[in-house]
């Protein structure tokens, strides 16, 4: 049953089954195809499902302060993950270290799950690089902004890594996986059927991980497609499952067992993470404009983090103080951010050409060359190299 907005209710994703191990109530579950996927997360005691917290709060808290600093005028854009941080944080954390990741845009839970500083993020929605990062550090690719295109790049370079006997060996510290992540607009790109295909012809250790958050900018996934988007990777002979992306718990699991099934040589998955994005698209967008306060109200109500809360609340593994502590690491964590933010400085023009090529290219020298004496025609009469035209953005 549909909205008359044409959204599908909250409850009704589809009338499929859909793997939950904590229910918004915050309450252990295990039913019917879930069952099996308890075991997955067994192993994770009281400390760890803090941790999953603190993770948690921290992107939170990232995303708040980055959107406040967007409308300060100190970032030029920012897309915000809130409501997604389940979906991120659960799955990121299954990740082995090796394992390789090719984000879209809105992964700021991965990325602080793979260790990245957070603040090299803004950098890039300042500005003034397109994703600064060490890829090979955190084994996590520059942010993708065109839709769907790095799937094929992670198919690719999960081809490679298969190539080079580094699936199906039995070593756990060798067996690679690569997660390719994107939202449920994505999924009517040609790039992402096109890497489907590869993925299954050639049983790529790729694992696709599709947030359907349920919006395209301002169009409903129900108006993208008349079946469950999982239903997408069965359609090209991939394993797939659809999971309750505001449960960090199932959002774990399952991405632990695809994950063991591309390392181990089994191939491809398509997960399918049910979860609403309760912020803009980005902070150019107004939601106010297609969707309704109270359907917002609705996911609010199954906020990802609450739910954790509620369910180490009911375990007794709630402790005061340690979530005291936590408040006062994130409110150091955004004051830092804040700072960091403001110090950013335009960089020179001439920083375009540094990193066009990994090594040196003819065409880019002489193009610097002929910049330089460009810059060197605004100097001044008492011959200072002061230009008109330095680079940069705010």
């Amino acid at each position: 049953m549909n909205h008359q907005d044409g959204t599908q209710a909250a409850h009704e994703p589809g009338g499929e089954e859909m793997i939950q191990l904590l229910t918004p109530e915050g309450r252990r579950t295990a039913e019917g195809p879930s069952a099996p996927y308890a075991e997955r997360v067994a192993h994770l005691d009281h400390a760890a499902l803090r941790g999953l917290y603190r993770d948690m709060v921290l992107v939170r808290r990232f995303d708040d302060e980055a959107t406040a600093l967007q409308r300060q005028g100190e970032l030029g854009l920012f897309p915000q993950c809130l409501g997604q941080e389940a979906a991120q944080v659960g799955s990121g954390r299954a990740l082995a270290p090796q394992d390789y990741v090719f984000p879209s845009y809105r992964e700021h839970g991965v990325a602080h799950t793979r260790g990245l500083d957070l603040a090299q993020i803004l950098l890039q929605f300042r500005g003034v690089d397109h994703g600064g990062w060490d890829t090979e550090a955190h084994n996590f690719h520059l942010y993708t902004l065109v839709i769907g295109s790095h799937t094929l790049h992670a198919t690719g370079y999960a081809m490679g890594v298969q190539r080079d006997g580094l699936v199906g060996t039995g070593d756990p510290e060798r067996d690679t996986a690569v997660v390719a992540y994107f939202g449920d607009g994505s999924t009517a790109q040609g790039d992402v059927n096109e890497a489907l295909v590869f993925a299954a012809t050639t049983n790529a250790p790729v694992v696709f991980f599709c947030q359907n958050n349920q919006w395209a900018i301002s169009e409903p996934t129900s108006r993208q497609s008349r079946v469950p988007l999982f239903h997408r990777g069965r359609g090209f002979g991939v394993p797939s499952v659809r999971v309750d992306g505001n449960d960090v718990l199932a959002s774990y699991a399952v991405t632990a067992e695809a994950l063991e099934r591309a390392r181990s040589g089994g191939g491809p998955t398509f997960v399918e993470a049910y979860t609403y994005r309760m912020g803009a698209h980005t902070t150019s967008d107004d939601p106010t404009r297609y969707r309704s306060r109270a359907q917002e109200q609705e996911w609010r109500e199954r906020d990802p983090i609450d739910r954790l809360r509620r369910h180490l609340e009911a375990e007794g593994a709630w402790d005061e103080s340690w979530a005291s502590d936590l408040d006062a690491e994130a409110d150091a964590f955004g004051e830092r951010l804040r700072a960091y933010v403001r110090a950013i400085e335009a960089p020179p023009a001439s920083s375009m050409f540094d990193t066009v090529y990994a090594s040196e290219h003819g065409t880019v020298t002489a193009d610097r060359e002929w910049h330089a004496q460009y810059e060197a025609g605004f100097a001044d009469a008492d011959g200072d190299a002061e230009i008109a035209t330095q680079g940069g953005a705010r």
